[in-house]
């Protein structure tokens, strides 16, 4: 397993080793080694979850409070996504940053999200097909969201899916309605980076 850190700190890519004859293709898509040399703590899994989306399809930017919050490592086993992390730690050095990993049935790369950070994805073709291990189970009351397409964090979603064709975004109505990243912090909605990082690093004890 290749690993690469992100630009947002914390944040992974992951790249299997492809074992690949004439009956297909193996693969090891998560190794709790792998991430707990990267992560520094195991992954304490508690949920597993399959999302299939349609082309144009956009996901998040989803985000969870600290403490507990929800790490992450999603794959896409099916299509194509590009998949985003977005950094909505306040005092964070990167704050409001954002990177991206594609995620597809070709590489089968990973993306590793910790606790305190901002996921999203866009479908690049139907029925793509995207797994998430997670650290915690689903808490509506602890969840929260952040306008995907908010120019303050600029990401640069794809107009074209993996067949060229052109894409037209398709949101929740809930995705669609949320606030923007100023807006979040002005509530006090956003993780503090302080409060994210001690309580990662107790994670590891």
């Amino acid at each position: 397993m290749l690993t690469r850190e992100l630009s947002v700190a914390g944040s992974w890519e992951l790249t299997p080793q492809l074992i690949s004859d004439s009956r297909g293709t193996f693969l090891e898509w998560f190794r709790s080694s792998d991430l707990e040399e990267i992560a520094g703590h195991a992954l304490d899994l508690q949920q597993a979850n399959c999302s299939v989306s349609a082309a144009g399809v956009l996901r998040g930017i989803h985000f969870a409070d600290v403490p507990p919050g929800q790490a992450k490592y999603v794959t896409c086993v099916r299509g194509a996504v590009l998949d985003v992390v977005v950094d909505v730690r306040v005092g964070s050095p990167t704050f409001g940053q954002w990177d991206s990993v594609l995620l597809d049935d070709v590489d089968r790369r990973a993306i590793y999200i910790p606790e305190g950070l901002g996921h999203a994805f866009l479908s690049l073709e139907d029925d793509s097909t995207v797994m998430y291990l997670c650290s915690t189970g689903y808490a509506p009351g602890r969840e929260h969201g952040i306008d995907p397409l908010d120019p303050r964090i600029g990401i640069d979603w794809p107009t074209q899916g993996r067949d060229g064709q052109a894409l037209t975004y398709v949101l929740s109505d809930k995705d669609r309605d949320a606030p923007t990243l100023e807006a979040a912090a002005a509530s006090g909605l956003l993780p503090d980076a302080a409060d994210v990082r001690k309580y990662i690093d107790s994670l590891a004890r």
